[in-house]
């Protein structure tokens, strides 16, 4: 049951995202389909289409797949964007 004083205060949600250069990379190498890269790394092309869509980050393992069948380093296919108010230790 909730208080009488109003509605709870709005959740602060804190997104991190993990942007990737997928799509270009994938043309860069022949005009690759996300089937073959798909295919090559043994998931489903949805699941290549999500992560393309930045609506999924893949495992590190899925990651350095993609870098590898793209021929490129991983850093070159993928950057973190760190949430904004998040203070870094070190």
């Amino acid at each position: 049951m909730r208080d009488a004083a109003g509605p709870p205060p709005p959740r602060r949600v804190v997104t991190t995202r993990i942007k990737n250069r997928i799509r270009e990379l994938r043309f860069a190498a022949g005009q690759m389909t996300q089937q073959q890269l798909a295919d090559r790394i043994g998931v489903t092309r949805q699941t290549i289409n999500a992560i393309e869509g930045e609506k999924y980050s893949p495992t590190l393992e899925v990651a350095f797949e993609i870098a590898h069948e793209l021929g490129v380093p991983l850093d070159e296919v993928f950057e973190y964007e760190a949430p904004q108010g998040r203070v870094r230790r070190r």
